[in-house]
Order: C-alpha cells, then structure tokens, then sequence
C-alpha cells in the first residue's frame, strides 16, 4: 500500500477509491518550432524572425487566434561541428517555439502541414486535450467517493460491524496515480490522418468511516 492509500493511526476503516471518466478530445496543442543557422547572428535572428511572422500570418488564416498561440522568445546559440578531435564553429543557431491550440480537430492537419510550409521546421509533438477537464474530474471524484462507499460497506458487512459517519476525507493525487489525465493519439485512422483517442480524466480519495458494533 501506497503512502497516499494509508493512514498512519487507523481508527475505524479506511479504505481507498478510484474512478475514470472518458471523453472524445475537442482540441489539440501543437508543439512546433522554428531553428536556423547561419554564419552570423544578426543574420540567423533575421531569417527566424520572418519565419516566425509567416508562421503566425498562416495560423491567423486558419482562424487560429493570437491569444491561441504560446510562443517563446528567439533564443541564440553557436552551433559547432566536432570531428577528428576538433571544433569547428558552424555559425549561430536561432530558434522559436511555438504551442498552438487548434480547437476545431478538423483542420488539425493542414494547420500543421501549412506551418511547416512557412517555416517551422521542427516538429516536437501533438497533443490532444478536452476543454470541459473541470466537470469530468468532478464526475470523476463523485465516483471515486461512491466506490470507496460501496467498498467499505462491502468490508463492514463481511466483519459484522455497520459503517458509521465519515470522519476523514483524503484526494488522491491522480497524476501520481496513474498519468491521470492523458490522451491516447493514433496514427493509424484512416489514411494517415492525426486520429484522437480519447481522454481519461481519473480521480481517487481516501475515506475515513468510524465503526459501529452489532
């Protein structure tokens, strides 16, 4: 048993409870960025930064707002070859990162395709997420409490003692239990297409019941 699934003086019956609640994703983040080199810095600052705004004008297109894109600062560093015991100095790499929430899944893929056309050249990843994550950990934990319910009940009844009030409520870390909240992608849909999954929103607590005797 877990520290999170313990309590250290029992008093009564303690007994752990968890649930899931799945969901179809309605968005998805695109983790994308811009890197260039090039022999002098001014010069890879300058073919990243107009990269950079071709990127943000193609997204604008697709209706993608700019409040809808998280974008770090352009970041500079030298870029070296290393052969035969030597150093050799390649120029200075430029780079800009982008995550880019697409919240109509249909368009996913030509967002994508269109972004790496104006110039983001490194890919890092798509990931795929539900909007209503508040209201489903919700469900999730009411369920978790009416599992540990029903479970404790089942232990009173077969040690011929009845529940009584509950006296200690404890959250379970999801994410510590089980990656909580994740979204399971697949590229195997249909001709290729980014298919979504789902997403599973999961949720545990530790009940506390004080004990009656027959």
């Amino acid at each position: 048993m877990s520290e999170t699934q313990s309590i250290d003086k029992p008093w009564g019956a303690s007994v752990f409870g968890a649930a899931s609640v799945d969901a179809a994703p309605d968005l998805a983040r695109l983790r994308v960025a811009i890197k260039q080199t090039r022999p002098q810095p001014s010069e890879a600052f300058e073919v990243t930064r107009n990269a950079v705004n071709q990127v943000r004008e193609v997204l604008r297109r697709h209706g993608i707002p700019d409040t809808a894109v998280s974008a770090s600062r352009l970041n500079l560093q030298s870029s070296w070859n290393f052969s035969n015991n030597e150093r050799k100095l390649l120029g200075y790499s430029c780079t800009a990162a982008f995550v880019i929430e697409v919240r109509e899944l249909e368009i996913l893929e030509s967002v994508l395709v269109d972004a790496v056309e104006a110039g983001a050249n490194q890919v890092d990843g798509v990931e795929f997420d539900v909007s209503g994550k508040k209201q489903l950990r919700a469900q999730a934990r009411e369920a978790a409490v009416a599992a540990a319910r029903e479970k404790a009940a089942l232990y009173a009844q077969a040690a011929g003692v009845r529940l009584g009030p509950v006296i200690h409520i404890k959250d379970v870390d999801s994410e510590q239990m089980q990656n909580t909240y994740h979204s399971q992608s697949s590229g195997a849909g249909g001709e290729g297409d980014l298919t979504p999954g789902k997403i599973t929103v999961s949720a545990g607590v530790l009940l506390g019941f004080s004990l009656i005797g027959e």
